[in-house]
């Protein structure tokens, strides 16, 4: 495995100043050259050698300060990244030591230049001009000079730094790359691709990623100022035009005093898939910087250069261009006057770029942009740079590529006016995007351990603006829903600080640090705000950037003592205990709170004891067995567990008269002991009120309560009230007994961390009536959802039942927690005592919201109403979950989703219908899969599903959506024996061509069919993963390899094996195991140890993952990124062998000479070899047969022969082409 990351590289002894890269880019041919002007600030006289980063670069000459060095040395690292022939996964030990310099973090440097005698470095002059502008540029270290650890806030530029000056070193560098290997992603440029054609450069933040197109100081907290200059085709037909042999030497001559035009030839034969229009459509840059000129190209026309420039200092990882046919959008036409004029000449330009034929969609998705860079400019300080572009292409991964000025977007972020879901996701994406650049570009982490500053400080700016845009509901409920993921995510994992020295490691850790880190700064926030700080943490991460900009931070890299001291001293507060615990340590508090009232002393006394949660002992999953095995291997250990989390806790009690009271409190303890002081006379008087008013209706007499001692007012939830709906909808209330119990009360609710100040699980033993006090009268949606969760996880009643379906009724409340309601009546539909009464309820809710009166049949659809459809949704996902005694979905509750895929109609509906039927495939596919089938009547609805799946596709705007779920369908009925297996069907979907993303689902069921286990299926997946082009293919291809692997070390699950028995009418022969067997299968489940040993027993005798793993791992598609994780697998697998067979290229002899040291030297010689040594077999002889095998003890018997796949033979890599079939084709 990969060493982790190493706390400090080697100094080079040497800053960049500057450097200008000039590119002369061959889109069709895929290959560049260029130069690379580099200025160097020497930190010493005594600088002999300069070492940069270059991979994949031809080095044609290099000069310092206009002096040639010759003996500069580079020994290119892919072309050593090969084993001669014979070589095999036994030997990835060997391969590995030959990349591993370039495997480090960071990696080591490849190019070493010596620098000539004749070039000496000198004490500067403080008044010379060069003087001058080194003091005032800004330069950049190749190494990490933190004096922030220490925590003081010093200047960058000490004195001694600004004293010891010399004299700057300018490189000159030529470099050609005749094979791009990494660096750029080239999209569309195949002879049979029909997308558009353009190229940009792929993800850089990973070390070493950048060096692949020019030589440079590949460092994060290298940063310098930037000059680039892009040379490409004007027009795309210019760029698919071949070179002409005419041409003298690139001088756009030709003989005879022809012109380049007139040579050209007029026959378009070279690309057949090409009109005239698209051939038409001009070359755009848009790179990192402002463009400064675009001109021709002198010497050759049909060519063009721009130039950009970028005057504020950032590193080469976040340099980054696109190329191609874009359209351009101005997205400031969407700021307001308003804030126009309150911004003025501070309005930052908002660019957005996309293929021809986008453009309303980029409108659509970018339509917030505008209003979110004016919010971060207002709240957290001026834009780092002059302008903002998103840039929109095909293929990338990830999804968002972050530069300095601009961000690379996957296109498959973009949405259409007509589509609902999941417009929230796609916003907080391009949100975050935007507020990377203040913290991710212009400012990084000082070691990867900070990774959790910016990550955190980005998503908190981010969830900011969210707020604003979609609403305090939404974003109190996702906070909510994201604290209670930390808590049960958080159980034996590392610090969030620890965490961000990993986030290489897995994309898991990535993740968790997104989900852990910005809730952590929200609570700090309120902290803030909660001892008297107006602005909160607002103003701390504006003094951050403003600090950046001044320079007091080296290199713009901040680290979490420099933050953590900022906060103490803008928020006025000791702050050591708060990092220690959520920062420097794990876990997430367990509260369980036991509260009483005193009516002597007239208090309610309190019990507040705290517990941390143990690691638990958990089953290995194959979805996650490739993180559990890297942090096995790289010893990630839990973080120290608490013994007490402290700090202020906001408790707030809802007495009888209706006022809430807030007392504050502090935990300082694991058990906290309180009384809290009561206000009110009053007795809880709400259900007496109650049951006047069902008196009142019953009697046909209005209520009147005016002049009465009820205090309490319901507010939500009040809806099914009539006898006549009881009698309808079923409902229940409360029995007498209790009802004189709750009049007894002397307070309404508590609710406890009511400011949401902790990341945390709590347990108050509140009795149920209070929580639905909570539910009805509290207006937080974070109370709310409390209420519902504890309804949710309580006994099946029709008390309960009634509540959740009056909360999923009543449209006052917010979406997320009427879907909550929904999802938690499944639980209620059981048969029996409850007579599937929620199964009744969520019927009857759906009839009246979606369908005409008084009858099953649904509407015509309308989704203008969001949370409406988020409601729908939700109750169908409900139903297809409702299951019976033997753990079947009822008929009733199949019928009821068939009926509504079969009569949804979407005409009249402005919305796509996209997401609603993949959502009712899915359902009507869950609840069909257990047994026993629909009867032969209904069988022929089923069909109708699968028939006019290919209608579907012709009229439907999101046909990958559709066609995913489809073979996810496929695949549960198959597995459920609801239909015929046929893998053919979904072998079809993992051609070259198809939609990335369709095309792993298509893997994905195939394997979760067991069909990895058949050699053809597991031949063409590792030979796709290792030459298709696509990046996003292959990495979600890797992660589709550890499930696999996953899956053969943890073995069939007892409950998989019981429903394949069931499924099979085979003879099943049942033995009880050994006790040695039981511990080893036992250990195989619950450890990575045991785990791995078993895996390595599956596939020792698999030569098919054998081939096919060296296969892809000799690809010259893969990255070094992608090479290591194929090794990773290697190790895993096999023992290494420090042995290789030689291949002899036959008819010639070879001579053998032993040279010392276990080297051998071998030579072809001239004699060659025209009789065998050993006669040929006949090609009609048959061998021996061989000897007869002894009969067998016992028979099993079995039903189904394996299935015999063919597939069609591979397509090399270097002829592989990719033909789109759900992605927008170019206009004809």
């Amino acid at each position: 495995m990969t060493e982790p990351p190493s706390a400090q590289p080697a100094a080079p002894g040497f800053s960049v100043l500057h450097q200008k890269v000039e590119l002369d880019i061959d889109l069709l041919q895929r290959r560049l050259k260029g130069k690379t002007e580099i200025t160097i600030n020497p930190q010493s006289k005594d600088v002999k050698s300069l070492r940069l980063h270059c991979r994949q670069c031809d080095i044609k000459r290099v000069t310092a300060n206009g002096k040639a060095c010759s003996n500069f040395v580079y020994e290119e690292p892919y072309a050593k990244a090969t084993l001669p022939r014979g070589a095999g996964v036994h030997q990835h030990h060997m391969l590995r030591k030959k990349i591993e310099p370039q495997l480090k973090n960071p990696p080591e440097e490849e190019l070493v230049i010596n620098l000539p005698k004749s070039v000496r470095i000198e004490d500067l002059d403080p008044f010379s001009v060069e003087a001058s502008a080194l003091v005032g540029g800004r330069s950049s270290v190749g190494f990490n000079s933190k004096e922030e650890n220490s925590g003081e806030l010093s200047s960058a530029r000490t004195a001694i730094e600004q004293d010891r000056r010399y004299t700057p070193v300018t490189l000159l560098i030529d470099f050609a790359i005749t094979s791009i290997r990494d660096g750029i992603q080239f999209v569309g440029w195949g002879e049979d691709d029909l997308r558009y054609p353009h190229a940009y450069t792929k993800n850089f933040a990973t070390p070493g990623g950048a060096s692949c197109l020019f030589p440079c100081l590949d460092d994060l907290t290298a940063r310098c100022t930037w000059e680039i200059s892009i040379k490409c085709s004007k027009t795309i037909g210019d760029a698919i035009r071949p070179p002409h042999s005419n041409l003298l030497n690139g001088a756009g001559g030709l003989t005879n005093g022809a012109s380049v035009n007139n040579a050209i030839p007029t026959n378009d034969s070279y690309q057949p898939n090409m009109n005239a229009e698209d051939r038409a459509l001009e070359l755009a840059v848009i790179c990192t910087g402002d463009l400064t000129d675009e001109v021709d190209d002198h010497a050759i026309p049909t060519k063009k250069i721009s130039t950009f420039s970028c005057n504020v200092p950032v590193s080469v990882r976040q340099i980054g261009f696109a190329i191609g046919p874009f359209e351009h959008v101005n997205l400031a036409e969407f700021r307001e006057s308003m804030e126009d004029d309150k911004l003025g000449q501070n309005a930052v330009p908002l660019h957005g770029f996309c293929l021809p034929g986008r453009v309303e969609e980029v409108r659509n998705t970018c339509l917030p942009m505008a209003k979110a860079i004016d919010f971060f400019t207002l709240e957290y300080g001026s834009y780092p740079f002059s302008n903002y572009k998103l840039c929109f292409v095909d293929e990338t991964f990830p999804e968002m590529i972050h530069t300095g000025f601009l961000t690379i977007c996957s296109n498959d972020l973009l949405l259409s006016a007509d589509i609902i879901e999941p417009l929230e996701r796609v916003t907080r994406q391009l949100v975050h995007a935007l507020a990377s650049q203040w913290m991710g570009v212009s400012v990084i982490p000082s070691e990867p351990a900070d990774t959790w500053v910016v990550i955190g400080i980005s998503y908190f700016m981010t969830d900011a603006f969210l707020r604003k845009l979609f609403g305090k509901n939404d974003y109190g409920y996702r906070q909510r829903k994201a604290s209670d993921r930390v808590a049960d995510l958080d159980i034996g994992r590392p610090s969030i600080y620890d965490t961000g020295a990993l986030v290489d490691l897995e994309p898991f850790e990535a993740e968790f640090l997104a989900l852990k880190a910005p809730l952590v700064l929200s609570i700090l926030d309120r902290r803030f705000t909660k001892s008297g700080s107006a602005s909160g943490l607002s103003r701390i991460i504006s003094r951050v950037f403003l600090n950046a900009k001044v320079g007091e931070l080296a290199n713009g890299a901040i680290s979490t003592a420099y933050f953590a001291k900022t906060c103490e001293r803008l928020g006025h507060a000791k702050l050591e205990a708060f990092f220690a615990q959520w920062v420097y340590g794990a876990g997430c508090p367990r509260f369980r709170v036991a509260q009483k009232f005193n009516k002597k002393k007239n208090v309610v006394e309190m019990l507040i004891s705290q517990i941390q949660a143990e690691p638990p002992e958990r089953d290995l999953e194959n979805h996650t067995f490739m993180r559990d095995v890297k942090e096995e291997l790289h010893n990630v250990y839990a973080g120290p567990v608490q013994p007490a989390f402290t700090g202020p806790m906001t408790i707030c009690i809802h007495e009888a008269d209706g006022s809430p009271y807030e007392h504050l409190i502090e935990i300082k303890e694991a058990v906290t002991k309180i009384e809290i002081l009561y206000n009110t006379k009053y007795k809880r008087l709400k259900r007496s009120k109650r049951q006047k008013e069902r008196i009142a209706t019953a009697g046909g007499v209005e209520y009147n309560p005016d002049g009465n001692d009820d205090v309490l007012l319901y507010c939500l939830g009040d809806v099914l009230q009539s006898e006549e709906e009881y009698q309808q909808w079923r409902l229940a209330d409360w029995p007498k007994e209790q009802e004189e119990q709750m009049s007894q009360e002397s307070y309404e609710w508590i609710r406890m961390d009511s400011n949401f100040e902790w990341i945390c699980k709590m347990q108050v033993n509140m009795a149920g009536y209070m929580y639905l006090s909570q539910l009805q009268q509290d207006k937080d949606v974070v109370a709310q959802l409390e209420s519902v969760q504890y309804m949710a996880a309580q006994k099946e009643h029709p008390l309960i039942s009634t509540i959740l379906l009056r909360t999923l009724m009543d449209a006052r409340y917010f979406h997320g927690i009427r879907t909550t309601a929904a999802a938690a009546l499944v639980k209620h539909a059981r048969e029996g005592d409850m007579n599937w009464l929620g199964l009744y309820h969520l019927e009857k809710a759906f009839q009246h919201f979606f369908c005409y009166v008084d009858s099953p049949m649904p509407r015509p659809n309308d989704f203008s109403d969001r949370a409406a459809y988020f409601v729908r949704c939700a109750i169908l996902t409900a139903v297809a979950k409702v299951r019976d005694i033997h753990g079947r979905s009822p008929i009733r509750a199949r019928m009821f989703l068939l009926d509504k895929l079969k009569f949804n109609d979407n005409s009249d509906n402005e919305f796509s219908d996209c997401h609603y039927l993949a959502t009712l495939m899915e359902a009507l596919s869950e609840a069909m899969a257990t047994k026993p089938p629909l009867n032969q009547e209904s069988d022929g609805d089923f069909t109708f599903m699968e028939n006019d799946g290919d209608d579907l596709r012709f009229h439907n705007a999101c046909l990958e959506e559709i066609d995913r779920t489809a073979l996810k369908c496929t695949r549960m009925l198959s597995m459920s024996g609801a239909i015929d297996s046929n893998p053919s069907n979904l072998i079809q979907y993992t051609r070259d061509g198809t939609a990335d993303e369709l095309r792993i689902t298509a893997f994905d069921n195939l394997f979760q069919m067991g069909l990895s286990k058949n050699d053809a299926v597991l031949r063409w997946f590792l030979f796709a993963m290792g030459t298709d082009p696509s990046p996003c293919f292959r990495e979600h291809a890797f992660r589709l390899l550890g499930k696999f692997l996953g899956s053969l070390a943890i073995g069939q699950k007892a409950e998989d094996a019981a429903t394949l028995n069931a499924h099979q009418d085979g003879l099943i022969i049942e033995q009880e195991a050994s006790t040695e067997t039981r511990k080893a299968e036992l250990a195989r489940r619950t450890t990575v140890v045991g785990a791995l040993g078993a895996l390595k027993l599956e596939v020792q005798g698999n030569e098919t993952l054998k081939q096919g793993l060296w296969t892809a791992i000799t690809s010259p598609a893969l990255s070094f990124r992608e090479l290591k994780e194929l090794l990773d697998i290697c190790t895993l697998l096999y023992e290494p062998e420090s042995t290789m067979k030689v291949v002899l290229t036959y008819p010639r002899y070879w001579k053998c000479t032993k040279v010392g040291k276990g080297k051998l030297h071998f030579t072809r010689t001239s004699r060659i070899r025209t009789k065998p040594l050993k006669p040929h077999r006949s090609p009609n002889q048959q061998p021996p047969a061989p000897p007869p095998l002894a009969s067998p003890t016992i028979i099993k018997r079995e039903t189904t022969s394996p299935t015999s796949i063919a597939m069609p033979p591979p397509t090399p890599a270097t002829t592989q082409q990719r033909r789109p079939l759900f992605k927008p084709p170019r206009k004809p």
